[in-house]
This record gives structure tokens, sequence and C-alpha cells, in this order.
């Protein structure tokens, strides 16, 4: 587990450097404005790291369902190297979803005045400024990522009530923990898919809280996701409650 929280912690980390440091620099400026590569640049390597977190967190629901409904077996199935074929996977099914967004935004022709109604470039207001008919871009953006993050959200759903019926008919020492695990992760795939499927799995038509929801998405969550983990880690709260209850002036052995 601690394997694949490494590398959605390190996702998590240059997901945020793709769009706050120029959302930052904007609201200190006057000018807003950003060239036609630096925007496709955005949108790929928002989507290159949104769809490698959305696999990744796939594949933690698999090691927890391994975990947990088959122990015995479990460092034999989650052995080292097919938890590193699954990252490898991870990363290339993220590559290959962003090349697809890029190959299918950079044909579009651009007539203007090309103002962007976000914070940041993203496919559904790249698409409302091309200068043609773009039905057929959106229904192939919306099976490609809307259907994507719809997916893999309910195969998420799926494994999860699988492990909580195993939980509740089979196993009751260290149910608590497990429960603890199931949670947190939970917590996290509800505030990363959720805004996605808003997002993208609808025609591109604006509303009011899209900002918001696009915002949630690329800063929010992000941040979020270490703290969830940490507190709700079972290992991590005995630490801090032992920290806690410690005797105030009694010196700690070096």
């Amino acid at each position: 587990m601690y394997y694949f929280l490494g590398h959605l912690s390190f996702i998590d980390l240059c997901l945020s450097c793709v769009t706050v440091p120029k959302m930052l620099g904007d609201f200190l400026q006057q000018s807003k404005s950003i060239s036609f590569s630096g925007c496709l640049t955005q949108i790929y390597f928002l989507h290159f790291l949104g769809a490698s977190e959305m696999f990744l967190l796939t594949v933690m629901a698999y090691d927890r369902y391994v975990a947990i409904c088959n122990p015995l077996r479990y460092l034999t199935v989650m052995n080292p190297q097919l938890c590193l074929w699954l990252v490898l996977a991870c990363w290339c099914g993220g590559f290959i979803h962003s090349i697809m967004q890029i190959i299918l935004v950079i044909q579009l022709p651009f007539c203007g005045p090309n103002e962007l109604d976000n914070f940041y470039c993203d496919v559904p207001q790249v698409i409302k400024l091309a200068c043609m008919d773009t039905y057929v871009v959106e229904m192939l953006m919306i099976a490609n990522s809307g259907l994507l993050s719809l997916v893999c959200f309910l195969i998420l759903l799926f494994s999860y009530a699988i492990i909580l019926i195993t939980l509740r008919t089979h196993f009751r020492q260290g149910q608590n923990k497990a429960l603890s695990t199931c949670t947190s992760h939970l917590t996290v795939v509800s505030l990363i898919f959720m805004p996605c499927i808003f997002i993208y799995l609808r025609p591109f038509c604006s509303f009011s809280v899209d900002k918001i929801f696009s915002v949630f998405y690329t800063v929010i969550t992000p941040m979020l996701n270490p703290l969830i983990y940490t507190l709700r880690n079972a290992d991590m709260k005995t630490a801090m409650k032992k920290l806690r209850i410690k005797p105030c002036g009694i010196p700690l052995p070096c």
C-alpha cells in the first residue's frame, strides 16, 4: 500500500505544479495571457497526471482487495515485480489518454478572440474557442475523459463493496483497521472522481460552478490527499496518541 501511496503523493505534487503557479501569477498581473503551446502543455500534463492518478487509485483498490480478502496470498500475489508493472501501466495509460486529448485539440481551427473562461487551460474551454462545429470532437472528448472517469469510479465502488461485504461476513479481527483504510481511499476517490465526472461527462456547456469544480480538482484535492491518508491511517493515529499521552519533562532516549 505504501509503495502505491508514494506514487500517489508524487502525482499530487506534480499535479499542483501544473496549474497553480500560472494561476497565482495571473492573480498578480493585470494582463492574463498564455501562449498556445503553453496552453497545450497545461492540457497535456493535467490529463497525463489526472488519468495516471485515476488508474493508480484503481490499482490501489485491487491491492486492498487482495490484502483483505486473500491475506495469506497477499505477498505472493502483490510481489514487487507486479507492483512495478502495475505502476508502469498506470503511467502508460495516462500518457496514451493525454496524447489522444492533444491530438484532438491541436487540429481545431481558432479564429479569435481566444479568451478562456477558466483559471487555466482545459479541454472543454479550448473547444469552445474553435470556429467550427465541434459536436464530434465533444463526443470524442466525453468518451475519452468522461467515460474513463465513470468506468474507473464504478470499478472502484464495486471493488470496495466486495471488500466491505467480505469484512462483514468473514473477518472480525483487524476489521476496524481495514475499514479505516478503505474509508480513506473512498474519500480520496470521491474527491477526485466526482468533479471529473461532472466536468467531462456532459456536453460542453457552461455552468456557474465549473470553475469551482476545476479549482477543487486541481488545487484542493491534491492538498487534501496527504492529510486524508495521514489522519485516517491507523499507525499514524497510534503514534500521535502515544505522543499526546507521553509525560512532559521526561527526556527522550538518544
